[in-house]
């Protein structure tokens, strides 16, 4: 086996008080594709920080090429040719696709830039990745997939000998996940280290040559990743069984209440003619490809863009719904899919962001500081949600923990129809678990949930119905033994229906 390019021996790094890492070691080598997964909150991204030079050890040793050499920044590792790619975009949004790609190292032409050199050479790199994003688009106005899409191009453009990969196919879909893995192919034919991050087992077993595994903070585990199957690494990471990921299915009552009546939904620009009907206890599920109008028709429904209906009634009321505190009055209350953008203010407190939706119950004039604290006291035991201390900024919190919070935000206004959008992304397995129980719950005391999701086995483990869009319209509704792979994608991708397909049409 060759010499690792790359390493941590003995590392450990605390933050004041808090150790987070405890002597973990970990070698990266050259032609080799090395998974690093965990729970969320195990010390994944602080020793991905450290290899990378956005962070330092507070004691242990980082080796490059054999020799120690801990990296003073990350300007220093990328000049080295060690790049990493953030689960957070690290993009700057007001500029365009080809300024950010060459940002720092803009191509001239004399003392002039070469515009057209980088966004030839911006076009040849998201050709690569199928990406047809203009190069000269502003960066605020792409899909979070072809934000992705550019953070990989731009990784590319460096020429990386070591590339560092932090959740790269979270926001991805399927064929552009496997766009990328075809780079990461290339890339280690090419003789790259590459260390790769996801919560989704079934890549790390796909893509990855070796495993690490950690658990709060320590490594438990490491080698060949075929040595271990996706149930084992599940169990290592959380420490317990994860087999059993979706609880049972409850029994929605034929003749249960209809507590959501939706006619001829129409988001202009997005989704047409939408309909359909949502009972007490229900799970319903909302499938389809990338861009078929999941997310938008949703929110269209609770106000958060413009959308039109026939009716739309809630508890056997005809409502209009135009803002969201609208929603929110009638008991609808949506979980936006974007909890760092949307749904979460990342430079302030747990406490703040949980009351914030339901500050007016908080007091009218003075909020109730100690009735904040108890209801933060609660929520942190009834959500498990883990942080250092309960002053944290949100940002500096881990992905699930980050999530848990927004679900305990979004149960603070009591809701009793809660629209959830992919209620998993970018999360481990042992909290999608925790996510997965706390949504049947939901549905067990009465409560009915619509969850918009694009995991197949997600829609296929966790509902009770499942409508399926194509194209902005609503392509099939099936129930029982037909929610199944097979008869979703056939109308997801609008194939035609083998006979022993049953679909209902929606109400």
């Amino acid at each position: 086996m060759n010499d690792p390019i790359l390493s941590l021996t003995d590392v450990r790094r605390s933050f004041g008080e808090v150790e987070v890492l405890h002597g973990i070691s970990l070698e990266l080598r050259a032609g080799e594709v090395h998974a690093l997964i965990g729970e969320n909150g195990a010390g994944k991204s602080t020793a991905m920080k450290i290899l990378c030079g956005y962070l330092s050890a507070t004691s242990g040793v980082v080796s490059f090429k054999g020799q120690a050499h801990p990296f003073k920044d990350a300007n220093e590792a990328e000049a080295k040719g060690v790049v990493m790619i953030h689960q957070e975009f690290n993009l700057a949004d007001m500029l365009s696709v080809e300024e950010n790609i060459f940002l720092g190292r803009e191509l001239r032409r004399g003392i002039l830039l070469d515009k057209k050199a980088m966004q030839a050479k911006t076009r040849v790199l998201l050709d690569q990745l199928n990406c047809s994003a203009p190069a000269t688009a502003r960066i605020d106005t792409l899909s979070n997939s072809d934000k992705q899409m550019v953070e990989i191009a731009k990784a590319l453009s460096r020429h990386a000998k070591v590339l560092v990969m932090d959740e790269p196919t979270a926001v991805l879909t399927k064929t552009e996940t496997a766009v990328l893995f075809e780079q990461v192919e290339a890339l280690r034919a090419e003789g790259a280290a590459i260390l790769f991050t996801s919560h989704k087992l079934d890549e790390v077993r796909q893509i990855a040559d070796r495993v690490t595994i950690m658990r709060d903070g320590d490594v438990v585990h490491q080698g060949p990743t075929a040595d271990m199957s996706e149930d084992q690494m599940a169990e290592a990471m959380v420490g317990r069984d994860v087999s059993q990921l979706y609880p049972p299915k409850g029994s929605v009552p034929q003749d249960a209440d209809v507590v959501l009546k939706v006619k001829n939904l129409t988001v202009p620009g997005y989704s047409t003619d939408i309909s359909f009907d949502l009972h007490a206890g229900e799970i319903l599920g909302v499938s389809g490809m990338i861009g078929s109008g999941r997310t938008e028709t949703m929110e269209g429904l609770c106000g958060l863009r413009r959308a039109t209906a026939t009716q739309v009634q809630i508890n056997g009321v005809d409502v209009r719904i135009t803002a969201p505190k609208q929603a929110l009055g009638y008991g609808l209350c949506y979980l936006t899919e974007d909890r760092k953008g949307r749904g979460l203010l990342l430079d302030k407190s747990m406490r703040e962001n949980l009351t914030l939706q339901a500050l007016d119950t908080f007091g009218s004039i003075l909020i109730d500081r100690a009735a904040e604290e108890a209801a933060l006291a609660t929520a942190t035991k009834d959500f498990d949600i883990r942080a250092s201390h309960k002053d944290v900024k949100v940002g500096n919190m881990s992905g699930g923990n980050q999530q848990k919070l927004l679900v305990a935000k979004t149960m603070l206004s009591a809701p009793q129809i809660v629209i959830i959008d992919e209620p998993t992304r970018g999360i481990d397995i042992g909290t999608k678990q925790q996510i997965y129980e706390f949504i049947r719950g939901l549905a067990n005391s009465g409560k009915s949930v619509i969850v918009i999701s694009s995991e197949m086995q997600e829609i296929i483990g966790l509902t009770d119905r499942v409508i399926v869009m194509r194209a902005g319209r609503i392509a099939g509704m099936l129930s029982g033994h037909d929610i199944a792979e097979e008869p979703i994608v056939r109308l997801a991708m609008g194939m035609a229906a083998q006979t022993e397909l049953k679909t209902k049409e929606p109400v």
